[in-house]
């Protein structure tokens, strides 16, 4: 019996025991589980400002984990050796919510504020995600999401009130970018609209040669993004030849330059990332 999964909107339709486009999520009796629970491929004590998020709680460190998989196929992947593997291409860690918060707890003394689920897109792992930020709250830690979008409302909405920050890409401002990485425009858009409501939110726009780097997108993309707030701080990010896509060199720090001075006709915060 086939059985869709409705974390994001591929929808797989998959059949008993096969998995879904994500890699990580998989119908099993008729069930879709969640393939990577608890698998962890990273962990580590990260400045804040890493994720990227330059306005909430700076200065601070937060203990960031990944797992694998993902619901996107960018050629330009800076994660690509977690986030385009499956389960049985790469070694995990297991590691329990209430292990994770612990560890959580214990790094208190060195700066950390809570939990940051990242690297991967950590989505694909929605259960996993629910379970450790429900008991991080319960503790008094902060949860931070660094997200693709890529996912749908209800279970986007169903996570939020345990989310005190998301840095959500807006990988691009066009139809033909997004159909190019599998992935859907205004379901990001729409994530970025929903989670400004509850929590606090910074975007994230990699700019890539040649693709995503014209004067005029970046004027829509931020305009757009003012409408929902000019107070959303806009991460406008270099790229660097990566996985698929090492056909080019890196984003001009020109580029950078002027697309952060037009976004800055739009909105209040915008900085240069990887210059």
């Amino acid at each position: 019996m086939k059985t869709v999964c409705e974390v994001c909107p591929h929808f797989c339709n998959l059949q008993e025991g096969q998995t879904g486009f994500c890699r990580a999520r998989s119908n099993e009796g008729g069930k879709i589980v969640c393939k990577n629970y608890g698998r962890l491929t990273a962990l580590a004590l990260d400045p804040i400002e890493k994720k990227p998020l330059q306005r909430f709680y700076p200065g601070s460190r937060i203990l960031s984990v990944g797992s694998y998989g993902c619901n996107l196929r960018c050629p330009f992947c800076q994660n690509c050796e977690i986030s385009m593997a499956d389960g049985e291409q790469i070694e995990t860690v297991e590691v329990s919510p209430a292990a994770l918060v612990g560890k959580a707890l214990e790094l208190l003394p060195r700066g950390n504020i809570g939990i940051a689920y990242t690297y991967n897109e950590p989505l694909v792992g929605y259960e996993y995600v629910r379970d450790c930020a429900k008991l991080a709250k319960e503790h008094g830690l902060k949860n931070v999401v660094v997200t693709n979008g890529n996912i749908n409302e209800k279970p986007l909405q169903a996570l939020l009130p345990d989310i005190d920050a998301m840095n959500i890409d807006l990988k691009g401002f066009t139809e033909r970018f997004y159909t190019a990485i599998g992935g859907d425009l205004e379901t990001v858009k729409r994530s970025i609209q929903i989670a400004a409501e509850r929590c606090h939110v910074e975007v994230t726009t990699l700019v890539i040669p040649g693709e995503n780097d014209s004067v005029e997108e970046m004027d829509a993309l931020s305009r757009w993004l003012a409408g929902v707030s000019p107070e959303i701080p806009l991460h406008v990010s270099r790229f660097f030849p990566r996985w698929r896509m090492t056909d080019r060199g890196p984003t001009p720090v020109e580029t950078i330059d002027c697309l952060a001075e037009t976004a800055r006709k739009n909105l209040r915060y915008v900085y240069k990332g990887n210059c």
